[in-house]
């Protein structure tokens, strides 16, 4: 009886200058990719953060009003140790985002003001891979990034934004889905990896939240261990996995 076939991995394509990830919360992105960012922003290439929330409702023993700023702070630091500079925040409410009107246009606004050839969002879909159950903001977020990514580049779905002197960008190539468990590409986490859980570990007051176990060993161990079973569809390389949609 012979083994059976595992499906490699494609490359990420790399004819892009300027990429815009798109999440839900604080600590999204050094969940799911920042170690591929950070070789993305080793390569030269620019990459800028752009958040639904602040994350304000994400620890239990905090105050929103408490809570917003620090994690805020949390993520700029967290950012940085990746190469990103650009950090903004669209003050939807944490824990409450409606997939809508209003959230498609603030994020094809984004679109419209980065000029992105690569959107990168997190998993839009009800479950992380029919195991657990998403959050309602990742489905949001996820789902809305994925139809404003085309909003951005018609001149007649939100007109007002071009009054505001954001014209059209239909420029965007791809969207890429971190966190998916139907993945197409990755891209290698050889190099990155060391500052994904350095990124991760910025988010220190949320992990000790989340967790009892030492938050470097947490982060380390939850990082690597992804993007060693990435790997084995990966030439056997640590990796961070995408679902990429073409556009």
């Amino acid at each position: 009886m012979t083994e059976p076939t595992i499906t490699q991995l494609q490359p990420m394509p790399e004819d892009w200058r300027r990429a815009l990830a798109v999440v839900a919360h604080p600590d999204d992105l050094e969940y799911g990719c920042s170690a591929a960012i950070a070789a993305w922003t080793d390569a030269g290439r620019e990459v800028t953060y752009v958040l639904a929330t602040r994350g304000e409702a994400g620890i239990d023993t905090l105050e929103p009003a408490q809570c917003g700023p620090l994690r805020e702070r949390e993520q700029r630091a967290s950012a940085a140790v990746v190469g990103v500079s650009a950090v903004e925040f669209l003050d939807h409410k944490d824990g409450v985002i409606e997939y809508g009107l209003a959230l498609r246009r603030d994020i094809a606004a984004a679109i419209r003001r980065h000029r992105p050839e690569l959107v990168i969002t997190l998993n839009h879909r009800d479950t992380w891979g029919g195991v657990a159950w998403n959050t309602p903001d990742h489905v949001a977020v996820g789902r809305a990034t994925l139809d404003a990514a085309g909003d951005a580049g018609n001149r007649w779905i939100f007109p007002e934004l071009a009054d505001q002197g954001l014209e059209p960008w239909n420029g965007v190539r791809w969207v890429a889905v971190a966190g998916s468990s139907t993945p197409t590409h990755a891209v290698e986490a050889t190099a990155g990896l060391e500052r994904g859980v350095r990124s991760l570990l910025e988010h220190r007051t949320y992990i000790e939240v989340l967790t009892d176990e030492d938050p470097e060993t947490y982060a380390r161990n939850f990082l690597t261990g992804n993007a060693a079973a990435t790997g084995e569809r990966f030439g056997g390389k640590p990796a961070v996995a995408f679902e990429l949609f073409s556009r």
